[in-house]
C-alpha cells in the first residue's frame, strides 16, 4: 500500500469513530468468546447465535487491572494444563489464538519488575498494528521524503536479552521482537542502520551505547536521521559521548576497537563498519570535541542529520530542553502513543513540541473506554466508563483498552486529557502515568513541574548553572507522620557541597520546592498530616545503578525510564545507600 493510501484510510478511519468502535468490539468478542476469562463474567459468551452489545459487555464484565490476569498469564508462561473439569486448551485461558511469546511491559519499572504481556498470533490484531506502524511510517516520510544519497539511520536500539518460561515460552520486549523474528516484512529496513546488528543484539548495554555512537560518527556524512525509543536514550548516549569522546577518536584513526569492548561478535562486525584507520576523519571530528561547546553538536557531528526522533512526552518531557541544546537547529519529532498491550493512537503533527504533541485515537487498534480522572483528588471518579460520546473536551481520563490480544476492559494506568477532536476521532494530550492509590501524597505531574522550578531556584540562589541529572520520589509511611522524600543527582556532585554556606542555600531552595508540589501536598501539609518535605543529593551515577538493577530484574534497557515515584523499598533503600547530604 502506499503512503497515500495508507494515509487516506487513516483518514477515513478517523470520520466515524463510533462505528468503527461497535464493529472492533463487535470483532473482539466474537473472536474471543470462547476464552475462560470473558465466560467468567458471559455465561453466554460461547453462544455464537446471541450477540454480545457494547452495554452488556460493559455492565458484565468488570474494570481490570494486570493483577486480575496474572494467574492465567503465569499459567500460560508455566505450560500448565487447565486444572478444572472442562478440557478447554490452556492457550484458551485468554485468547482463542496461539500464544507466540510474552513481552515486557515498560510499565513496570516503578516496581522494577516488569510485567509478562502474552502475544498471540492473532491476525485481526496484526492487520490493526500494521496500520497503525505502517500509517506512523508514513506520516514520518511525508515530513522527510526518503534520500536515496544520504540514507543512514543512527538508531539506539538494543534487542536485550531473551529469555525463556518454565513453558518454553521467550519473553522480550516488544521493539526486540522484530529484530528476532526471521519472518519480519520490515527486516530490510535495518539495513539502513549505521550499526551492525550485532551491535544490536548484544548483551552489554554501554558497550552497545558506544558501539552505535562509533558506528554513527563512521559514518557521519551518511546519516539522515537519530532515533531513539525515548529521550533519557538519547540523554545516556550524550552522556558516552562527553566522556568518551578522546577514546572514540582514537578508535576511529586507528579503525580498532578499544580492549573494553570484548564481545568478539560485536567486536568483528564494528571494525568491519569502521573499514581500517581513519586519520582524516578522527581529526575532522576531533577538532569538533576540542572546542568544548556542545550547543548543537548532533549538527556538527552529523551534517546532514534532518531530524532526530523519540517519544518526549510524560516522564520524557524533563528532558526536551537538553535534547533541544544538544539539537541545535536539528527539529526534534515526536513519537506515536503505542502501548505493549496495544497502539491507542498516532501524532501526525510529529514537529510539535511536547506541550503541543497531540495524539489521535485509532478506531480500528482497540475498543477504547474512559474513566473520568479528577485530579484535584488524584484519583479516578467512581468505576463508570464512558465512550467516546460521552467525553468532554477538556476533562481527564484514565485510558481503558479491550484488546485483540487477550486484555478486556484493562486499564492502561494512563492518564490523559481530551483536548478536542480530529474529525470525530478523539484528540489526546498524554498527562501522566495514573497513581496507583489513592494515598499517594504528589502526581508524577506535580513532582515534575516542581523540579522544573526547583532548578530554576537552583541557578539564581546559588548562582552557578546546576544540573539535576535525574530525579525520583518516596514516600515514608513510616515516619509519623508520613514524609515525602526527593533524590536528586546533579552534574557536578561536588559544587554544592563545597561548604556549609551552600548546604544553607540549598536548604532554602528546598522550601522553595515544597511550596510548589501541587494542591493534593498543599492541602495536607497545610493539615499537618505530612512531615516537612527531606531532599537528598546522590552520589553521582546513582541512577545508572538503577538502571543496571532494573535490567538484572529483566526491564528491556530500550523500554527503561526512571521512575519518578518509587513504590518499592528495595529501590529506596539502594538510593539511600548512595547520598551524600540530606536537607
Amino acid at each position: 500500500m502506499t503512503d497515500d493510501a495508507l494515509l487516506k484510510q487513516l483518514e477515513e478511519s478517523t470520520k466515524d469513530f463510533s462505528r468503527h468502535q461497535a464493529e472492533t468490539l463487535r470483532s473482539i468478542l466474537q473472536h474471543q468468546r470462547g476464552v475462560r476469562y470473558l465466560q467468567r463474567h458471559l455465561p453466554d459468551a460461547g453462544d455464537h447465535n446471541l450477540p454480545i452489545d457494547a452495554a452488556t459487555f460493559r455492565r458484565s464484565v468488570p474494570l481490570s487491572c494486570y493483577d486480575d490476569y496474572a494467574d492465567y498469564i503465569n499459567q500460560l508462561a508455566d505450560g500448565d494444563k487447565c486444572t478444572s473439569d472442562d478440557d478447554h486448551d490452556p492457550r484458551h485461558l485468554l485468547s482463542v489464538d496461539p500464544l507466540v511469546c510474552f513481552f515486557y511491559s515498560s510499565s513496570g519499572t516503578s516496581s522494577m519488575k516488569p510485567k509478562l504481556i502474552p502475544y498471540f498470533d492473532s491476525t485481526l490484531s496484526k492487520g490493526a498494528s500494521r496500520i497503525a506502524h505502517q500509517g506512523s511510517a508514513a506520516v514520518l516520510r511525508k515530513f522527510f521524503p526518503p534520500r536515496p544519497e544520504v540514507n543512514k539511520r543512527l538508531v539506539f536500539i538494543y534487542a536485550d536479552s531473551i529469555t525463556t518460561t518454565k513453558g518454553g515460552f521467550k519473553v522480550m520486549a516488544a521493539s526486540s521482537f522484530p529484530l528476532h523474528s526471521s519472518n519480519n516484512p520490515n527486516r530490510s529496513l535495518f539495513m539502513s542502520l549505521s550499526s551492525p546488528m550485532e551491535v544490536i543484539l548484544g548483551s552489554n548495554v554501554e558497550h552497545q551505547m558506544y558501539c552505535h555512537l562509533l558506528c554513527g560518527l563512521r559514518n557521519s556524512d551518511s546519516i539522515d536521521a537519530i532515533h531513539v525509543p525515548y529521550a533519557i536514550g538519547l540523554i545516556k548516549a550524550m552522556r558516552v559521548l562527553e566522556s568518551k569522546w578522546k577514546q572514540l577518536c582514537d578508535d576511529i584513526e586507528k579503525g580498532f576497537l578499544c580492549s573494553v569492548i570484548n564481545d568478539v561478535r560485536m567486536r568483528d562486525s564494528v571494525v568491519e563498519v569502521l573499514g581500517g584507520p581513519q586519520p582524516d576523519l578522527s581529526n575532522r571530528i576531533r577538532l569538533i570535541f576540542e572546542k568544548k561547546d556542545w550547543g548543537g553538536i548532533l549538527n556538527k557531528l552529523w551534517p546532514n542529520v534532518r531530524y532526530i526522533r523519540s517519544v518526549t512526552t510524560g516522564s520524557m518531557k524533563q528532558y526536551y530542553s537538553k535534547l533541544k541544546y544538544y539539537a541545535g537547529e536539528v527539529p526534534l519529532v515526536g513519537g506515536d502513543y503505542f502501548a505493549s498491550e496495544c497502539c491507542v493512537a498516532i501524532n501526525l503533527d510529529i514537529k510539535q513540541p511536547p506541550d503541543l504533541t497531540r495524539f489521535v485515537m485509532l478506531p480500528t487498534a482497540a475498543y477504547f473506554e474512559f474513566l473520568p480522572f479528577d485530579l484535584a483528588e488524584n484519583n479516578v471518579v467512581g468505576e463508570e466508563t464512558v465512550d467516546v460520546c460521552g467525553v468532554e473536551v477538556g476533562k481527564m481520563y484514565e485510558v481503558v483498552v479491550t484488546t485483540y490480544r487477550g486484555f478486556y476492559r484493562y486499564r492502561l494506568g494512563d492518564i490523559v486529557r481530551v483536548v478536542g477532536f480530529y474529525n470525530s476521532s478523539p484528540l489526546l494530550e498524554f498527562v501522566m502515568r495514573a497513581p496507583k492509590t489513592s494515598y499517594e501524597i504528589v502526581t508524577e505531574g506535580d513532582l515534575m513541574a516542581a523540579m522544573e522550578n526547583f532548578q530554576l531556584v537552583l541557578r539564581n540562589t546559588m548562582g552557578m548553572a546546576i544540573e539535576i541529572v535525574e530525579f525520583t520520589s518516596s514516600v515514608d509511611f513510616g515516619s509519623s507522620p508520613k514524609r515525602l522524600k526527593i533524590f536528586i543527582e546533579v552534574k557536578d556532585c561536588d559544587m554544592i557541597l563545597q561548604d556549609k554556606l551552600q548546604e544553607s542555600n540549598l536548604r532554602k531552595c528546598c522550601s522553595d520546592l515544597e511550596d510548589s508540589l501541587g494542591s493534593i501536598y498543599k492541602v495536607q501539609r497545610n493539615k499537618g498530616e505530612i512531615s516537612p518535605l527531606s531532599l537528598s543529593v546522590l552520589k553521582c551515577g546513582s541512577f545508572d545503578r538503577l538502571l543496571k538493577l532494573a535490567i538484572e530484574n529483566g526491564t528491556p534497557a530500550s523500554q527503561y525510564k526512571p521512575p519518578k515515584i518509587i513504590r518499592n523499598p528495595s529501590i529506596v533503600d539502594v538510593l539511600e545507600e548512595n547520598v551524600i547530604v540530606t536537607i
